[in-house]
Parts: C-alpha cells; structure tokens; sequence
C-alpha cells in the first residue's frame, strides 16, 4: 500500500517503531496510550506508518489489525526526508537503521507534506509511536 484514504473522520496517521520480535501486547498497548494521549480514538486513524524493514513484523501488524487500519511502510530514504519536521532526530537510530527516526517519520511521510504532528515520539521499552494529522482541503 502507497497510499492512505483520509477523510473527516480518519485525518491521522499512528507511527510506529519496534525492536524485532517485540511483544505485540506491548506494541498494542504504547498505541493505544497514544491515541489516549493525543484525545483521538481508533475511529479517527487512517493507518498505521513504520519503516519497511518491519514488514511482516507481528507487533506492527497486530496493532493494525486491531485498529482495523491498514498498514504502510516505507523505505528508510523516504522517512530521512521527514527529517526537518522531526521532534525528536535520533542520530542512534540513523545508525541503526538508516533514517533519523521511525515512528515521527512514518507518520509524517504516511499524512503528507502538509501534515504536522500532534503527538511527538513516546517510548515503550521496545517501541515507539507517534501521531500525525493530515491537512485535508476543508481543515
């Protein structure tokens, strides 16, 4: 999937970033805390982001599934480029895995180049997630 459907009702994107093999649980959980913390609920996220090198990654497509959303991922050349709009650059994980942050960046790559974030990188002890609204014509 390239390309996510927004709507009135589904104008967010849920970021999301894991060591592999992580604890779908855990992943579940650290979403759902920020979908809390941001006031928004399952019914207002179009998809959830991450990096292709998850692809398949249970955690990741667990939480999908749970949100009923789809799933994008992207290249890691594709989430560098988000980063000028990160909150939170990691120069570790450019390390680890060839982009400045995963979470932020899906998110912001998945709503487009008029996309903020409304909910910086929060942590788990093996994830990350954050959220991006989309810009929609009638916003």
């Amino acid at each position: 999937m390239n390309k996510v459907e927004f709507d009135d009702r589904r104008s967010f994107v849920l970021g999301l970033g894991c060591e592999r093999g992580a604890s779908p649980a855990e992943v579940l959980a650290l979403a759902r805390s920020a979908l809390q913390q941001a006031g928004i609920t399952a019914d207002d996220i179009a998809a959830v982001a991450s990096i292709a090198a998850r692809t398949g990654e249970p955690a990741i497509l667990n939480a999908a599934q749970s949100l009923a959303v789809p799933v994008i991922f992207f290249e890691p050349d594709v989430l560098e480029r988000e980063t000028p709009r990160l909150a939170n650059p990691s120069d570790i994980v450019f390390k680890l895995v060839g982009c400045h942050g995963v979470a932020e960046s899906a998110a912001l790559a998945a709503a487009g180049v008029t996309a903020a974030l409304i909910l910086p990188k929060m942590k788990s002890p093996h994830a990350t997630a954050a959220i991006a609204k989309t810009v929609l014509q009638n916003d």
